[in-house]
């Protein structure tokens, strides 16, 4: 699981690079934030790690990936908590290539984000026999 999660976050840090970059911290938070699926939740999040105040928009990523990496750890000996984040993980890889093909273009990472969403359906496979 320490693997995806490694790769999500990589795959996060790729996708967060297309977001403009010429804005004030709150700004860039503020920006960055209203284009995921949870703004008050990124808010948050970045907000509350003083390292945002210096960040540029591949530190928030990094921040954020701290933060899935912080709770992932404090819920790994739970397999709902990994079938639920491979969900999500999976998920997330469909809708960055989704997001490439409604803007009329190729993602760079199609290999990746396919090889993420079957690696995410092994191990939600793997982990509902746990339950």
């Amino acid at each position: 699981m320490a693997k995806i999660v490694s790769f999500i976050i990589l795959q996060a840090l790729f996708c967060f690079t297309f977001f403009p970059l010429s804005h004030s911290a709150n700004s860039l938070i503020e920006t960055t934030c209203t284009k995921t699926s949870f703004p008050d939740l990124c808010v948050s999040t970045l907000k509350s790690d003083p390292r945002s105040s210096t960040a540029d928009l591949s530190g928030l990523a990094r921040i954020v990936a701290d933060s899935v990496n912080a709770k992932a750890t404090i819920e790994k000996n739970n397999p709902k908590f990994a079938v639920d984040s491979a969900t999500d993980a999976g998920n997330e890889a469909q809708r960055c290539e989704d997001s490439f093909r409604e803007n009329s273009a190729n993602s760079p990472i199609s290999g990746s984000n396919k090889a993420v969403h079957d690696l995410c359906v092994i191990l939600q496979s793997i982990a509902s026999l746990l339950l």
